[in-house]
């Protein structure tokens, strides 16, 4: 019952703070969960079979039977993926669409199909994959196409 009041607590305030900065009292400022154990990430998104739906770019996860993942984490990015971004796509995975998401990936309402694991996972999990993850993104320039004027 305390883990369950704990991360239904944590859900809260991360929703109340991701509103519209316009509205100071909805500011996300201020509002950091503590750094996690990257090893204890990765044993969690073991654990929590997230390896069914996601491979890592660079990581070696073992394969469950009867499935294909279907969408790769990590790799090269042309911006940094904040804590809080990575924090937001595991609890509100529906928050933002990667552009370009796969239409059969999306349900008819224009979610994500990810199971949501808001009732099953502590905070402590939720901010260890957070550190299992972010190291896996390389930030690179973005490419540009210029036109050439005659």
């Amino acid at each position: 019952m305390k883990r369950f009041s704990m991360i239904t607590l944590l859900l809260a305030c991360v929703l109340v703070l991701s509103g519209c900065d316009e509205d100071r009292t909805m500011s996300e400022r201020g509002f950091r969960l503590p750094d996690g154990n990257a090893q204890a990430g990765r044993e969690t998104f073991l654990y929590m079979h997230c390896n069914q739906c996601h491979t890592i770019k660079g990581e070696e996860l073992p394969a469950i039977p009867g499935f294909e993942p279907y969408i790769e984490l990590g790799g090269p990015v042309t911006r940094v993926k904040t804590y809080g971004e990575l924090v937001t796509a595991v609890i509100n995975p529906s928050h933002r669409l990667a552009q370009g998401y796969p239409t059969d990936l999306v349900a008819e309402e224009g979610t994500s199909k990810m199971y949501n694991y808001n009732g099953f996972m502590t905070v402590q999990e939720l901010t260890d994959i957070v550190m299992f993850l972010q190291p896996y993104y390389d930030v690179v320039p973005p490419e540009f196409h210029y036109r050439v004027y005659p």
